[in-house]
């Protein structure tokens, strides 16, 4: 099986196409360096757990949406040699390994070019769930419900959201391989919101990025699953497999296809 990516017309993309959303602009190379402490050992201890709660991501089709550079891409196709990976970054998709290039294709994951009931796997990792609209992310979890094969599993690594709003840290600068980084952090109603602004230390050049991501409770995130014909299966805390609590750091969510 390989995977060629269609032109960006049928993806509702043009070359000269206007970014005016936040995850069109930000998804590049400061973004991969600031980002670099997410790294392939956790991405080893991430994926290893996934494929022991759900051994359906190794065989058959699993898509990994939103796979970036793909770092959990490459380890789980060291499983599955039919997993692939979209993104919209062509930045992030540039910097994946050559051996990944054939596996992975450019476009919105409101838009998959996959058929339906295809699936028997798809992984959201590192909270790429989120991003949109509340409807057009209500929207997105029913496609990729319909996406699935019967009894295909869904893993959704999002943020613990009852901590995040206890332990938000509202603003803060950093150093990082050169960059000054300021960020506002806030809650502004139900989406947490970002702000930053990124000095190159040598030149003084800066520039403005934001990150906004819609917090969904466990479970509104479960009620949604459900009408898109999900049922959950486990819930897990970390990415080690440890059970989730009111402080872990994360929620992973790994539902199969019910019907």
């Amino acid at each position: 099986m390989r995977l060629e990516a269609p032109p960006l017309d049928t993806l509702g993309f043009s070359e000269g196409a206007v970014l005016t959303e936040w995850f069109e602009a930000w998804f590049d190379e400061d973004y991969a360096l600031l980002y670099s402490h997410r790294d392939e050992e956790e991405a080893r201890v991430a994926v290893g757990r996934a494929l022991r709660v759900a051994p359906e991501l190794q065989e058959g089709p699993v898509l990994d949406l939103a796979c970036g550079a793909g770092r959990h891409l490459e380890i789980l196709r060291r499983a599955n040699p039919l997993a692939f990976g979209l993104d919209l970054s062509r930045t992030l998709l540039g910097m994946a390994p050559g051996g990944l290039r054939p596996w992975l294709l450019r476009g919105d994951m409101r838009r998959l070019p996959v058929k339906a009931g295809v699936l028997s796997g798809i992984c959201l990792w590192f909270t790429p769930f989120g991003y949109f609209s509340d409807e057009e992310n209500r929207a997105l979890l029913l496609d990729l419900g319909g996406l699935l094969r019967h009894q295909g599993v869904l893993v959704m690594d999002y943020v613990n959201v009852e901590l995040l709003a206890r332990t938000l840290i509202p603003e803060d600068t950093v150093e990082h391989s050169g960059i000054r980084v300021r960020s506002l952090r806030s809650i502004e109603g139900d989406r947490l919101v970002k702000r930053m602004e990124l000095t190159r230390l040598a030149t003084g050049e800066a520039r403005e990025v934001l990150e906004s991501v819609r917090l969904y409770p466990p479970r509104e995130l479960q009620e949604m699953a459900v009408r898109a014909g999900l049922r959950l299966r486990r819930v897990m805390g970390t990415y080690a497999g440890a059970s989730f609590t009111e402080d872990s750091p994360r929620w992973i969510g790994v539902f199969e296809k019910a019907w």
